[in-house]
C-alpha cells in the first residue's frame, strides 16, 4: 500500500501542529493527507473532536489511515467503535498522552479521560518516546497492549513533535511507510 492509495487523515493534538510540525510537514508533502480540522484547539471537548473524527472518516473516497499525535490520539481511540472497520485500514499514532496520569492537559477537562482500553478494531501502530513527559514507557506500552497496537519507544524523543527537533522527523517518514506497507494491498486493486 502507498500514500496514494490512501485518504491520510491527520489528527494534531491540543493547540493544533505548527507549520513545522512533521504532522504538517506531511500534509503539505502527501496529495492524498488532509487535518481533521476542529473548531476549538485550545479548550477541546472529546464529543466534538470525536465527531469530527467519524465525519472525515465516512467522507473519505479511499481506505483511511488515521495519523494522530498527542491527545489526538486519544480523540481516535474514543472515536474507534463508532468507526467504520472496512473504510479505517489503520492509525499510525504518536506520542500518546496519558490524559489520567498529568494536570497539564486541558483535554482532561473535556471528557478525554479515562481512555478506552479495549482492542481497537483496525491496524495500530505506536510510537512512543523515553522521555516524554506527557507519557511513560510504562503508560505507552499499557496503551499499545490494550488497544492491540504494535509499539515501539524512541529513546529521548521528547514529546515527538517540534519542541523536541522533530520538525522534518524522517525517522518517522520511514516508520509510516512500513505500517503501510504492513497494511497489504487494497482490496480489489491488482
Amino acid at each position: 500500500m502507498r500514500t496514494s492509495d490512501i485518504d491520510m487523515l491527520i489528527v494534531p493534538g491540543w493547540t493544533n501542529s505548527g507549520p513545522d510540525h512533521w504532522q504538517s510537514r506531511w500534509q503539505r508533502h502527501f496529495k492524498t493527507a488532509r487535518r481533521i480540522e476542529q473548531a476549538d484547539w485550545e479548550t477541546p471537548r472529546l464529543a466534538d473532536w470525536a465527531e469530527r473524527i467519524v465525519d472525515e472518516v465516512a467522507r473519505a473516497t479511499r481506505p483511511v489511515v488515521l495519523v494522530a499525535h498527542s491527545c489526538g490520539v486519544s480523540a481516535v481511540v474514543h472515536a474507534a467503535p463508532r468507526l467504520v472497520p472496512s473504510r479505517l485500514m489503520g492509525a499510525f499514532l504518536v506520542a500518546p498522552a496519558d490524559l489520567e496520569g498529568t494536570d497539564t492537559w486541558p483535554a482532561k477537562g473535556g471528557g478525554f479521560a479515562p481512555v478506552p482500553m479495549v482492542p481497537l478494531p483496525f491496524p495500530a501502530r505506536l510510537i512512543g518516546s523515553s522521555d516524554d513527559p506527557h507519557c511513560t514507557i510504562e503508560r505507552a506500552q499499557e496503551f499499545g497492549a490494550a488497544w492491540g497496537a504494535d509499539v515501539s519507544i524512541i529513546a529521548n524523543a521528547g514529546h515527538i513533535n517540534t519542541a523536541s527537533g522533530h520538525g522534518p522527523w524522517p525517522e518517522g517518514l520511514l516508520t509510516f511507510g512500513l505500517f503501510l506497507r504492513s497494511l497489504g494491498e487494497v482490496p480489489g486493486r491488482a
